[in-house]
């Protein structure tokens, strides 16, 4: 039993895609952020080099995570024993800075117990999350008005996203590295729909590529002024719905458990929940690092 550790992104696909491809739910994060490398190259999340790795049990892989700096590593959900043993593994590799992890919560608590002893940091819980499935897509009735449109690549549509997705991450205080590369990525598959009010936008709802016949809802957003008349309920419905006519098998979504709001809205909109994430960042004593959860 042992984690294997790669910067190159075609091994680390040939060795444990079939792994992620066979429970896409469960490996939603570490599949579209994947994905998104594959799309855009090895820089799509900063200027260092990600670096991959996977769990291997009797000839068998049963675990993989990877870390694209600055964001913290992405875990699949692995035994305690692999938990501990990434670990120590990158610990004793003074090279990578590692910020926290992003992870179920279980694999998320012992991995961050481990890191503690290994290294005398503190943690924090930053984000707390839950992943939904969509079961049976439920619209808002009544419908709120206006009606939904895919964002193109023009300027206009371009400059209000970025706008928007800069909102979004002042609001949530999410660590976009580069939020035009953000609106790109998402313009360049069809990735955002509007909800259009007289012809002017006034909610978008994002989804990533779709892999092993999944794909994730994102980065939900309606500007303050025009927030409590149902836009993000009717962007998030149809950007749904769209997925499912183009034969998605598994559309889900993370909700902020933070936020009643959003959790409550998804759940009238027939999202069920499917597990809780936790994104874990670590405090040194000769630095303080900012945590964040994954934008894909």
């Amino acid at each position: 039993m042992a984690w294997t550790v790669t910067y190159d992104l075609d091994e680390f696909r040939a060795a444990a895609g079939d792994f992620l491809g066979a429970r896409p739910a469960r490996h939603t994060t570490l599949l579209t952020v994947v994905s998104s490398l594959v799309a855009a190259g090895s820089g799509r999340y900063g200027d260092q080099p990600p670096v991959y790795g996977w769990w291997t049990e009797q000839g068998s892989v049963e675990g993989a995570f990877l870390c694209t700096p600055p964001y913290p590593p992405l875990l699949s959900p692995v035994s305690d024993e692999a938990a501990r043993a990434l670990a120590r593994t990158l610990a004793g590799n003074g090279e990578r800075q590692i910020t926290g992890v992003n992870a179920g919560r279980e694999t998320a608590e012992t991995f961050a117990t481990a890191w503690r002893g290994l290294t005398g940091a503190t943690s924090s819980v930053e984000q707390n999350h839950r992943l939904y499935r969509l079961s049976t897509l439920t619209p808002p009735d009544p419908a709120p008005p206006g009606r939904p449109r895919t964002a193109t690549a023009t300027a206009a549509d371009r400059d209000l996203l970025v706008t928007w997705y800069e909102g979004f991450v002042r609001e949530t205080q999410a660590l976009l590295n580069d939020v035009a590369a953000q609106v790109d990525d998402k313009l360049s598959h069809d990735g955002i729909t509007l909800w259009e009010l007289d012809g002017r936008p006034v909610a978008c709802a994002g989804i990533s590529r779709t892999v092993a016949g999944m794909a994730r809802v994102a980065l939900v957003y309606t500007p303050p002024e025009q927030r409590g008349r149902g836009y993000a309920g009717a962007a998030t419905a149809a950007v749904s719905r769209a997925a499912r006519a183009a034969g998605v098998r598994e559309v889900l979504l993370f909700a902020d458990l933070d936020n009643p709001t959003s959790n409550a809205l998804y759940q009238r909109l027939g999202y069920r929940p499917l597990e809780d994430h936790l994104v874990v960042s670590f405090t040194s004593a000769e630095r303080t690092v900012p945590e964040q959860g994954h934008p894909s």
